[in-house]
């Protein structure tokens, strides 16, 4: 997600957005993981995703597409706090989860599966 009132002439780190927290992911040297059409995950909500979705404590189930791969899955997934509420299903939570364990530019560690 993109800050309001941004330059789209000058993008700056600061200008780039979890869309599930609203954090500047790029700013903070924050791990993070881009989708389609410049949606982002924060390391921090992809662990919640990850605990709450994929492991089942607390999936939710919406008619919303997944701000991530711009799908709508049976499966469902997990929705951040941050206004407008982005929802993000749970294969590209496992997706996410498996780039960003593998980057060698993050130190970042993917949960276990319960």
């Amino acid at each position: 997600m993109h800050r309001k009132g941004m330059n789209p002439d000058n993008v700056t780190p600061d200008d780039i957005l979890c869309d599930f927290c609203g954090t500047p992911a790029w700013a903070n040297d924050t791990p993070c993981v881009e989708g389609h059409q410049g949606s982002i995950i924060c390391g921090k909500c992809l662990t919640v995703a990850y605990e709450l979705a994929v492991n089942q404590k607390d999936k939710v189930e919406t008619e919303d597409q997944c701000r991530m791969c711009l799908e709508h899955r049976d499966e469902n997934g997990w929705q951040g706090a941050y206004e407008p509420i982005a929802t993000i299903c749970v294969r590209c939570v496992k997706q996410a989860s498996g780039a960003l364990n593998k980057s060698k530019h993050w130190a970042w560690t993917k949960p276990s599966e319960t």
